[in-house]
């Protein structure tokens, strides 16, 4: 079988090709695309990571099967509706700071691949206007965090945040995997 997706597998294929992003902020804008609209039969998304992550190159091979992967697992998790979003985030075992740089890239990436597909806020939800407000503080978080249980937990409450609202946005704005599937006959 393939090999766990993880954030340092993924984040390790793509500094072997020389791509200066890690598994965190590639997952996030596919996140974001996907949250702000993106539909989950588009193959789009592939030339997006290539423009912003690649200078416009095509990935190695290796590299499409594991964004490939990425989308694909992702896409998974968001439709199954369980709240089973997972974070690719470096795993516990890691420095809190890098777990926090690991969420703040995160989190860019999503605000990145969501204002791809969501220009208009106007038409956003207060909710999500006000989860895309916390992103953006988020995004710019700074201080250094302590290793103590005080810091873990509130890393664990942010991350958890993400997540809730990551799929928030989803589900007001993402598209249906029912309206994605425009070649089923329907019902009148």
């Amino acid at each position: 079988m393939d090999k766990q997706l993880d954030y340092d597998r993924v984040t390790n294929v793509l500094s072997q090709y020389d791509v200066i992003a890690d598994g965190a902020e590639i997952q996030g804008i596919l996140c974001g695309m996907l949250c702000g609209g993106m539909a989950v039969s588009e193959r789009k998304w592939m030339d997006v990571l290539k423009d912003t992550m690649n200078e416009g190159a095509a990935f190695a091979p290796e590299l499409t099967v594991v964004l490939t992967d990425v989308f694909n697992e992702l896409c998974q998790q968001l439709i199954e509706a369980e709240f089973s979003l997972n974070l690719m985030l470096p795993d516990e075992k890691a420095p809190i700071n890098d777990r926090g740089l690991g969420l703040i890239n995160w989190v860019q990436g999503f605000m990145l691949g969501f204002g791809l597909y969501q220009q208009n806020l106007m038409q956003c939800s207060e909710d999500v206007k006000e989860a895309l407000q916390d992103f953006a503080d988020i995004s710019r978080m700074e201080e250094p965090m302590t290793e103590d249980e005080e810091s873990e937990r509130a890393l664990f409450e942010v991350v958890e945040y993400v997540k809730i609202s990551a799929l928030l946005c989803f589900n007001e704005l993402g598209e249906s995997l029912l309206d994605d599937q425009k070649d089923k006959p329907s019902v009148h």
